[in-house]
């Protein structure tokens, strides 16, 4: 489990990220739309996944906002943020925000991307809930990079994660 803090104070996760060099795990992740995504779905493509707690929060909106700015100059880039926010409030942050470079997913239904992948706070007002985090991955699934902010209210480091695509 990893130890991350909220407002100073310590918070643990359901386990560690992903290691660089492995394979991200397959994913079922529901759409805008109420489809299904999965890891297939984007074969081909390396992948940025921006994960967070809530789109409804300053800094979880901040980083949608900076990923998405920045999406639309990425070469057979895609930029996933992923949060455990039903997809009706993705779709109108991201309506509001006039956001359309980034595919917004949810893990509303079970979790289940949180908990394979280590993300799923355990304690706290925010359990539950995703830890914020980046992974980026290749054309092939392969992790390049990976990022557990410490103090969930930090910013994840955007240039370190757009350094190795």
């Amino acid at each position: 489990m990893a130890s991350i803090t909220l407002g100073g104070n310590p918070i643990h996760t359901s386990g560690e990220l992903p290691k660089v060099g492995t394979k991200l795990a397959d994913f079922k992740l529901v759409k805008n739309d109420l489809s299904i995504a999965s890891l297939s779905d984007f074969a081909g493509s390396k992948l940025v996944l921006n994960i967070f707690p809530s789109i409804d929060t300053g800094t979880c909106a901040t980083s949608v906002r900076t990923f998405n700015a920045t999406a639309a100059t990425l070469e057979n880039t895609k930029v996933l943020c992923i949060s455990r926010d039903l997809p009706f409030a993705q779709k109108r942050f991201c309506g509001a925000e006039g956001i359309e470079n980034v595919i917004n997913l949810s893990d509303f239904k079970d979790g289940s991307f949180g908990k394979t992948n280590g993300l799923e706070i355990t304690d706290s007002v925010l359990a539950g809930l995703h830890s914020r985090a980046i992974i980026v991955v290749d054309e092939n699934g392969s992790i390049l990079h990976t990022e557990q902010v410490p103090e969930i209210a930090n910013e994840p480091n955007y240039e370190a994660a757009l350094a190795v695509l």
